[in-house]
């Protein structure tokens, strides 16, 4: 299924240029603020949420990050989707399409909210994997995330105003991380919590 997405919002920037990006320290608030936001969509969406995932940067203590929440919901097929975005629209989430992403689907966020960005994921879809993967391994090898918040801090100084170069200039990073992810799982078993 396909989820239209609705009107873009006037920014009134007009030609403005956007404001740099901000690569910060970490914040502890930003755990907590991702559990009200949790609290919040769980709310709207019952069990039609099989999981709400926060991923990104600020998922990962100690990592410096754009100060953005990102929130993976996960269902169990896009043919739930039309009825996720039915409710999350009565919290006000817009749907924005997929924008260019298979299986995964954008939202605006309400104003008033603290800044997040809300994608809808189907529960076998491989960007969702990805974020899941990046995140566990850079939560289990904390020097990994300091070199990574270095690359995002320095690019971040030579790309104040370029997101696409700043985004292109992580890929490589990440391609190896995921690598190294992929490599650990196949060499580690899985714990058995004895």
């Amino acid at each position: 299924m396909k989820l239209a997405a609705t009107a873009a919002r006037p920014t009134g920037l007009g030609n403005v240029r956007r404001p740099p990006i901000a690569v910060v320290p970490y914040r502890d608030a930003w755990a907590t603020t991702f559990e009200s936001l949790k609290v919040r969509v769980q709310g709207a969406l019952g069990p039609l949420a099989f999981g709400i995932e926060h991923v990104g940067s600020t998922s990962i203590p100690g990592l410096s990050a754009k100060p953005i929440i990102d929130m993976d919901v996960v269902i169990e097929s896009e043919g739930r989707l039309e009825e996720v975005a039915s409710r999350l629209a009565t919290i006000g989430y817009e749907p924005r399409g997929d924008l260019g992403v298979t299986g995964r689907y954008a939202f605006t966020s309400p104003v008033g909210l603290p800044d997040h960005h809300l994608y809808v994921c189907v529960q076998d879809n491989a960007e969702l994997h990805r974020h899941l993967a990046l995140r566990d391994y850079l939560r289990r090898h904390p020097r990994e995330a300091a070199t990574y918040g270095r690359l995002k801090r320095s690019l971040a100084q030579s790309h104040p105003f370029d997101r696409d170069a700043y985004t292109e200039g992580k890929t490589c990073w990440i391609e190896r991380a995921l690598k190294l992810a992929r490599e650990e799982k196949a060499t580690c078993p899985p714990t058995t919590g004895r």
